[in-house]
């Protein structure tokens, strides 16, 4: 074959292979764009550079989870591309007036970092395949229900086709033809300077001399699964080399806790409530469904899933996916059971590499649900609560201040300036327990003479359950009325304690207008231990474990404040945190905070969020007993709490195993030792 004619065909076949992969990507891209357009610039450079080269929430796994593995991988490939483009550039750079530098040091430099980069990308894929194999053997494969055409219910994290085998055996043959390749050039054409590529020579060695027409057909036979991944790459989970940086790409940079509101004006353009069909959802949203590639870390962190509960987010993005390509709806193809499961504790959404927002699929779905009143129980008692009363509990406006008896609160109608407003929430009115904390807290600042002062009466509920639920309209109203008072008094800083008090009007109020500082209670009181203003808790003698809430640790980032109160210094607020593996040991007869596993970002949910906390549970699949469950692993006696919701329910679970156990706020430890 003469050498015009054997650039000829592979030029040739490069083409076709590369104008195959686009063809196929056309297809699911006409589906991305029926969505609707997105509302926001995405900060593409910034995003890719994070996320992508930097692999950010990949780094931030767990090991068992096989980020090493990915990280093996994705860095393997990126320096045989990288590799491939330089090589490409020195090749035909000449003709554009580049010239070749691929010799001398800079080759001797390029053949030995590239040749351990490629057997380390052999290594992540051989590690992919045994672990797939692993889970494979170990669980099984999800078989299909004949009934629901969807997969039958299996404990295997990861969602194995035969295709996925196909895919790690065309990666393996990249890497390893390619050692091979530079193999059968040495043993066809050994240099001095081959001591450079040790892998290819070691091969080489297992070669006699080959002729010319030998060489070339390794050569051949490399660039065929070069070809036969480009053409076939749509077709693999491993697509998401593509999907998942352009998804990564176009992602909004919005607090994790943030929902996307609804107006009237696009109700009454699209005559809807929440989404119906997939291509209700952003264009972005819908891009993000085929970058997935069914890790199963969503599903591995799951509150609901892991108590036994129907809702897999994994099968969420399969399901709404399956929707868009069949015209079917969402709710239909998810089902209600599914969608309602949902406790929003966004630990989906942080695990994700690829940055999907199951939540905001969810959610959305809910809105449209409310909307169809296909809500009922007590989570629809809830609503109607809520919306007569001002208050999820239905308690009337004027016992929100019964708390107060027989403390002197300063209340903002009283018209003396104050700096914090001391946002106590519903459950700080109303539930017994918070009610606890809540009185703890204003003692506190009381003694430390913190300038605050309460609303009392005029405070209601801020609406987060409602909005999770899918109430969208009820939390609106709710969130101006509040937005009014807040104006009226001049308030710009609050201090709730309050998780989902805390979220909702630090990221979500913006969105009507609100300019506020908010902090949890937690917060505060560190500040003012540090200050001297007061003393640090001192729950005597024996273990104490402190549950993080979701919506104040993994929402917004806040694991060391809480800490710092019991004397205990941690560093859990970095966001890619890895668990922390050692319980922290103090003398004998000391405080000793006994962490559990699961803690700061990484936290168990108790259940409560996503307005769950007003919906039955079934008995053996609540999220507060697994939770409560590894808090008494521990061994501690004392169960230290910041967030009401959850005092709620794991002081349910509490009871059921040991009625011994203490479970307490924080800011009451602190009032004890500072009584």
């Amino acid at each position: 074959m003469e050498q015009p004619v054997f650039r000829a065909v592979f030029y040739s076949l490069t083409a076709v292979s590369l104008a195959l992969m686009v063809w196929q990507f056309l297809a699911p891209a006409r589906l991305w764009m029926k969505g609707r357009p997105i509302r926001w610039r995405p900060n593409y450079i910034g995003n890719v550079a994070k996320y992508v080269l930097g692999q950010f929430k990949v780094q931030g796994s767990r090991p068992k989870s096989g980020a090493p593995m990915h990280l093996l991988i994705f860095y393997g490939f990126l320096a045989l591309l990288l590799a491939t483009t330089l090589l490409a550039v020195a090749t035909y750079g000449p003709l554009v007036g580049i010239p070749n530098f691929h010799h001398g040091t800079y080759y001797l430099v390029y053949e030995t970092v590239f040749d351990a980069c490629g057997l380390l990308f052999l290594a992540g894929v051989t590690w992919a395949f045994v672990r797939r194999l692993s889970f494979d053997r170990r669980w099984g494969r999800p078989g299909v229900s004949q009934e629901t055409g969807k997969p039958v219910f299996s404990l295997n994290p990861l969602t194995t086709e035969t295709k996925d085998y196909i895919a790690l055996l065309i990666l393996f043959m990249l890497g390893s033809t390619g050692f091979l390749l530079e193999a059968a050039r040495i043993a066809n054409r050994p240099q001095t300077w081959d001591w450079c590529s040790p892998v290819g020579r070691w091969l080489a060695g297992l070669f006699p001399a080959l002729p010319d027409g030998a060489y070339i057909g390794v050569w051949w036979f490399h660039y065929a699964w070069v070809f036969s991944f480009f053409a076939f790459l749509p077709q693999m989970r491993l697509k998401h080399i593509v999907t998942a940086t352009m998804t990564v790409a176009g992602s909004e940079e919005r607090p994790l806790g943030e929902l996307v509101p609804i107006s009237m004006k696009e109700v009454e353009e699209t005559g809807q409530i929440g989404v119906t069909m997939a291509t209700d959802f952003s264009r972005w949203h819908l891009l993000s469904l085929d970058a997935c590639m069914s890790c199963g870390r969503c599903t591995e962190v799951c509150p609901a899933y892991n108590v036994g509960k129907i809702l897999n987010p994994k099968q969420v993005i399969a399901d709404v996916h399956e929707a868009l390509v069949t015209n079917e709806s969402v709710a239909t193809r998810v089902g209600e059971e599914a969608l309602w499961a949902c406790t929003t504790c966004n630990a989906c959404v942080e695990a994700c590499p690829v940055l999907i927002r199951h939540v905001d699929l969810i959610v959305d779905t809910r809105r449209n649900l409310i909307a169809e009143g296909k809500l009922s129980g007590s989570g629809a008692t809830m609503l109607r609560q809520v919306g007569s009363t001002g208050n999820s509990w239905g308690t009337p406006a004027s016992s929100r201040e019964d708390w107060m008896k027989g403390l002197e609160v300063p209340l903002a109608r009283e018209g003396a300036p104050f700096e914090y407003l001391f946002w106590v929430g519903c459950a700080g009115a109303t539930d017994p327990g918070a009610v606890k904390t809540t009185r703890a807290v204003t003692q506190l600042m009381l003694k430390a003479g913190v300038s605050f002062a309460c609303l009392g009466h005029e405070e209601t509920c801020t609406g987060d359950s409602a909005r999770r639920l899918g109430d969208e309209f009820t939390f609106q109203a709710l969130a101006e009325a509040n937005i009014e008072t807040f104006k009226r008094y001049g308030v710009r800083k609050v201090v709730t304690p309050c998780p989902h008090c805390l979220n909702t009007l630090k990221n979500e109020y913006g969105q009507f207008g609100a300019e506020l500082e908010v902090v949890h209670h937690t917060q505060l009181l560190a500040d003012l231990v540090r200050q001297g203003r007061l003393e640090p808790a001192e729950p005597g003698a024996g273990k104490v474990t402190y549950h993080d809430p979701c919506y104040l640790a993994r929402v917004n980032n806040e694991s060391d404040a809480p800490r710092s109160l019991v004397g205990q210094e941690s560093n859990l607020n970095f966001t890619t945190t890895a668990l922390v593996q050692e319980i922290v040991k103090e003398p004998e007869g000391a405080t000793v905070l006994a962490e559990p596993e699961h803690r700061g970002r990484k936290t168990l949910c108790c259940g409560a969020g996503g307005g769950r906390m007003w919906m039955d549970e079934e008995p053996g699949k609540r999220p507060s007993e697994r939770r409560v469950r590894e808090l008494l692993d521990t061994g501690a006696g004392t169960i230290a709490v910041a967030c009401p919701f959850c005092r709620i329910m794991l002081d349910a679970s509490v009871k059921q195993f040991d009625d011994s156990i203490r479970l307490v706020d924080l800011a009451e430890m602190l009032q004890e030792a500072n009584a």
